[in-house]
Formats: structure tokens, C-alpha cells, sequence
């Protein structure tokens, strides 16, 4: 699978590099982490980050003073699994290097996605990088094994928490998941197995 860099021109339908902001406080907190043992972990808010100079700044700049959050998903990954959208931008900051797996809510048709609309995106460590509204995202896979991946996530505050208890009446109702979290998972993933929405179709993709 090709693997672009978040710079090239096939990122900008996915999200934009935002520039003008100092990362390396949030680096150092985000390393004092341990990784998991295995697989993945998710926080949508972590103390020790949001005690950073950068959350102000991210709350006041990028989100134009609305309430944010300021987690941290980290560990071990190269699979798709499932894809994600929010009602709005995602930034994402890696204290190295990191693999974005992306498609486009245009694609979804029926409810479903084909994963052959997929593309990689490599962004590099400390680098601000914002994934529109319309860009399906999940779980960033690791560049080196051995390192593994520490991405911070910002979001609307109170985003990735207990989603609310609704009857569906559409098929968007359906990939419900969490708070402000709509989630389409692949037949093979462990969300699926737990209930989620199975939305996506074709190869599980692994940039392994």
C-alpha cells in the first residue's frame, strides 16, 4: 500500500498541517506514558497533557474558544479494523512518527465502505495535523515496533465518552458508538464482535 506524507496534495480532501505551535512540552508528557503491553489504548483525556501550555492554545486557536479535550491514543497497531467520524476536526500530534489509515465520508454509500478507498498518510513527529470532519479515521498505526505510537488527540470536549441512549431511526443512528463518535467497523475487528456497526467491506487492511 502506498503510504503518502501528510504534506503531499492527496492529504488535502483528508485535512490540513497547522502550523504555529510549540509540541515539545506535550511530547515530553506524552513519553513519560508507558506503552500497553499490547494492542491499543485510549484516554480522550489525560491530566498530565491537558496541564500543557499547547491545551489553551488549541482550545482558543484552532477551536476558536470552544471546550476541548486533550487525550492520547497510543500502543501498537497496523490494521484498519473499523473507521470513524466526529461532527467535527480531529487534530492529532505523534511523538514520533505515525500512519494515518483515512477515506472519505463521500464514500460511505448505503451505509457501507469499501476499505479500497482508503489511502496512508505518514505524519511526522510533532507536527499539528488536523483531519476534517469529513475524513473517516481510526486507530494510527505505528511506524517502528519497537517504538510503538503516542498520538495526542484533541476533540470537543466530552468526545469518545458514553454515548447517549437513542432508538435508531436511520442508518447513521445505527454507527453510534460513543459520544459524538460514529463508527463503521470491519467484520474481522474486535469492535465488531462487541456490536458495532459493521459498515466496512473488503480487505482488512494491514500496512504490515
Amino acid at each position: 500500500m502506498k503510504i503518502y506524507s501528510v504534506y503531499d496534495k492527496e492529504f488535502k480532501p483528508y485535512g490540513k498541517v497547522i502550523e504555529g505551535y510549540d509540541t515539545a512540552e506535550l511530547i515530553d508528557a506524552m513519553n513519560k506514558i508507558e506503552l500497553p503491553e499490547s494492542g491499543v489504548a485510549y484516554e480522550p483525556f489525560i491530566e498530565s497533557l491537558e496541564d500543557c501550555a499547547i491545551f489553551g492554545e488549541l482550545s482558543d486557536r484552532a477551536y476558536g474558544g470552544m471546550p476541548v479535550e486533550l487525550g492520547m491514543c497510543w500502543g501498537r497497531n497496523t490494521k484498519l479494523n473499523c473507521l470513524e467520524y466526529h461532527k467535527d476536526s480531529e487534530i492529532n500530534i505523534g511523538a514520533g512518527d505515525f500512519v494515518l489509515l483515512l477515506a472519505l465520508m463521500s464514500d460511505i454509500e448505503d451505509g457501507k465502505l469499501d476499505t479500497g478507498k482508503v489511502k496512508a498518510f505518514r505524519a511526522p513527529a510533532g507536527v499539528a495535523v488536523e483531519v476534517y470532519e469529513t475524513a473517516l479515521h481510526y486507530a494510527p498505526c505505528h511506524v517502528d515496533a519497537d517504538e510503538g505510537f503516542r498520538v495526542a488527540v484533541v476533540l470537543p470536549r466530552g468526545t469518545n465518552t458514553a454515548a447517549p441512549s437513542i432508538t435508531a431511526a436511520n442508518e447513521e443512528d445505527k454507527m453510534l458508538w460513543a459520544r459524538n463518535k460514529w463508527l463503521l467497523a470491519h467484520p474481522e475487528s474486535g469492535e465488531a464482535a462487541d456490536g458495532a456497526y459493521i459498515g466496512l467491506t473488503g480487505e482488512n487492511i494491514d500496512i504490515a
